[in-house]
């Protein structure tokens, strides 16, 4: 009845369980690494907050390049088989939310030296506004001739997604920790299309005086991943041609260098994708790139973040207090 003249379809903005602890903060999602629990502790609480430089999420920047404040929870019972855990974040997205608030929930069964973590992530954006164009598309009712125009949408009303997430880590007596991991999500940002991200991880715990002068809490980390992105919801957008509209797909890496020191940790960290300035406004409509009409976007380049964390145990506070 309805034919739609000019349709617009770009729009989305990438959002921010951990297979790390420590600093490999790439695919790090929601809940930032903490250390593990005490063994044979029923229950243990992990709690922090951190500065960084750029807050980047599989390797896109959730933040516009600046600086933010972030904070976490997590409970641990049973020696970190199960868990549940809460990520807060400043964010300066698309469809401007108060925050990034993230809560996650799994179990993490542990066989020697091998960790596996399989859980739920809800990625949460509350009081988002939905983004509008400036333009109009225009309807016409065939039956009467009458034509109206009506808003184009740039974002989805509500851009909340679930993620469940598979991840497996090899730990070798604290020196090296390799991990990898698969993260699907069915209707990515609220999109209607799917996104699974795979990614491998590797750190390694740099000895006390190697090279006859380096100090302990020394470690060195990357990741490479790959976001694979579906097709979005053809009510929400399609093509110039009426068909549906293809996110981009990306592969992304970072590699870094912390230092530890007691609960503070100083982490530099080198962010990189592979995704040119178009396809990155395709993926996250910044703002910047509509309002310019450039239809580009910063967002995904390259990046180099620092961040200072600092990182607690409701069992270590003990070690903390005046005696």
């Amino acid at each position: 009845m309805f034919k739609t003249r000019r349709i617009l379809g770009c729009f989305a903005a990438i959002a921010g369980a951990t297979l790390l602890a420590g600093n490999v903060a790439a695919a790090d999602l929601e809940v930032p690494a903490a250390a593990p629990a005490t063994p044979d502790v029923p229950f243990e609480l992990l709690f922090g907050v951190k500065g960084t430089t750029n807050y980047i999420f599989r390797g896109i920047s959730q933040s516009n390049n600046k600086p933010v404040i972030q904070g976490y929870a997590e409970a641990q019972f049973f020696n970190n088989f199960l868990y549940a855990g809460f990520f807060y974040s400043k964010v300066d997205l698309v469809t401007k939310p108060s925050c990034e608030c993230d809560f996650t929930a799994g179990i993490r069964p542990k066989f020697g030296p091998l960790t596996f973590d399989f859980g739920y992530i809800l990625y949460g954006y509350p009081n988002e506004r939905r983004l509008l164009s400036p333009d109009y598309t225009t309807y016409t009712n065939y039956l009467t001739g009458a034509s109206f125009d009506a808003p184009i949408y740039l974002t989805p009303k509500n851009t909340d997604f679930g993620e469940v997430h598979a991840a497996v880590t090899y730990n070798a007596h604290d020196t090296y920790i390799l991990g990898a991991g698969v993260y699907y999500a069915w209707n990515w940002l609220g999109t209607g299309a799917p996104g699974t991200y795979v990614n491998a991880t590797a750190k390694y715990n740099v000895p006390e005086g190697f090279l006859g002068f380096m100090p302990s809490g020394l470690s060195v980390s990357g990741e490479l991943g790959y976001y694979d992105l579906g097709y979005v919801n053809s009510r929400l957008a399609v093509t110039s041609y009426g068909t549906p509209l293809k996110l981009k797909s990306y592969t992304t890496w970072n590699v870094g260098a912390a230092y530890t020191y007691k609960n503070l940790t100083l982490d530099l960290r080198y962010y990189d994708t592979n995704l040119n300035k178009g396809d990155c406004y395709l993926n996250t409509s910044d703002p910047q790139g509509t309002a310019t009409g450039s239809g580009q976007s910063k967002w995904c380049g390259a990046a180099f973040v620092a961040t200072l964390s600092a990182d607690f145990t409701l069992s270590g506070l003990k070690d903390l207090l005046p005696r």
